[in-house]
């Protein structure tokens, strides 16, 4: 069920993500995503790193990835995770067996940390990322404005 992203799945993923743009404050982008800017996305991003979706065989519920962290070369063995689960799907496992199969991956590719970015509160995300061993290292507060209000976010790291 869980497979490497294709350039096809680009709607299904914009359909997953962008529910995430318009009604909450999870992710700071704040205009949806057309199915040609995801696909480019996916190319950029599977060039050098993961991503997988959750395909139950009928839908794409899932998909997470890997990605560069920062520019600066130093930065070149540690990468941010990320997860998003269609909605309705949420607390079914499918985030755990991205993870599960993403994480194992990352160490193969030789990544030796892992950053995930998570805007507060966000309960089952924290969750998650603890499950798999992440822990909090840091915290900016107010740092994004959606929605009209101001959101924290909360850095969890995982070295392999």
């Amino acid at each position: 069920m869980v497979r490497s992203v294709k350039k096809e799945d680009a709607s299904a993923i914009c359909s997953i993500y962008n529910h995430y743009v318009r009604e909450t404050a999870i992710t700071f982008e704040e205009v949806p995503v057309s199915i040609n800017e995801m696909e480019g996305r996916i190319k950029t991003i599977t060039a050098s790193y993961l991503w997988f979706v959750f395909d139950d065989g009928v839908y794409i519920t899932g998909f997470a990835y890997v990605s560069k962290w920062k520019e600066r070369s130093a930065y070149r063995f540690s990468a941010e995770i990320t997860v998003y689960i269609k909605e309705g799907h949420e607390g079914k496992g499918i985030g755990t067996e991205l993870y599960n199969h993403l994480i194992e991956a990352a160490r193969k590719k030789n990544i030796h940390a892992l950053v995930a970015g998570i805007a507060l509160p966000n309960e089952r995300s924290i969750a998650l990322h603890e499950k798999f061993g992440f822990t909090k290292i840091a915290q900016f507060n107010e740092i994004g404005f959606k929605q009209d209000k101001w959101i924290d976010v909360g850095y969890w790291e995982l070295v392999l």
